[in-house]
């Protein structure tokens, strides 16, 4: 089906985050909110996997912070993420790189 300027509806973007872009934002704006150093957060979409995995990177000094203690802050994160993710209606992992 085409609007009035002739172009196709039914194109998907090319942007791989085209598959769970709720998820991503959510998740940029948690990580975002919790690191000192805003600008080193990069949320990157992996789907070559069953399920899409959004890999994490944050600078040095604040994956402490993301990881939390015993892993607590990291699995709020994912358990946020995942909610998130349902609404796109995919599955996700979150993984946090170095």
């Amino acid at each position: 089906m085409s609007d009035e300027n002739g172009t196709d509806e039914d194109v998907v973007e090319d942007d791989m985050s085209a598959d769970a872009p709720t998820a991503k934002a959510v998740l940029e704006y948690i990580v975002s909110s919790l690191v000192q150093d805003e600008d080193a957060v990069q949320v990157d979409v992996d789907d070559s996997k069953r399920t899409l995995q959004l890999e994490v990177r944050v600078g040095p000094d604040d994956m402490g912070r993301v990881i939390g203690r015993r892993g607590r802050v990291a699995n709020a994160i994912r358990t946020l993420t995942r909610a998130a993710a349902a609404r796109d209606g995919v599955e996700v992992d979150i993984e946090f790189l170095d």
